[in-house]
């Protein structure tokens, strides 16, 4: 079960931290990444990281601005949003896929979790 939490309604320029977790273990074998789909568009992958959390991907928008992380000892994966501007309005789901190597990253994905809501207000 994933589950991801942390969004809500933020102005322009402001900041959120989105969570997720999941129950698949061990935690460090399994690649995490954060998709989004605003309405009306196709959903697109925002950033991605390998279990060991040693490397991630970024989709080149978000570059500067978002840092994916995650925490194995908390079983947690996080994306830091800065400078939110209001086309970051959409909904945002964690997804993760069993790894074969810790150290590889992934761009396609095989369990989703519920999203949660972002909206930047301009």
């Amino acid at each position: 079960q994933l589950q991801a939490s942390g969004g809500g309604l933020v102005q322009a320029g402001g900041s959120l931290r989105l969570s997720c977790t999941h129950s698949r273990r061990p935690f460090s074998s399994y690649a995490m990444g954060w998709f989004r789909q605003a309405p009306g568009k196709e959903r697109e992958l925002v950033a991605s990281i390998t279990g060991s959390g040693t490397a991630t991907y970024y989709k080149d928008s978000m570059k500067g601005r978002f840092t994916i992380s995650r925490d194995n000892a908390r079983n947690t994966m996080y994306l830091q949003m800065n400078g939110l501007k209001s086309e970051d309005t959409a909904v945002y789901y964690c997804a993760v896929i069993r790894s074969s190597s810790q150290n590889k990253l992934y761009q396609n994905f095989d369990y989703w979790g519920q999203g949660t809501q972002v909206t930047v207000s301009s």
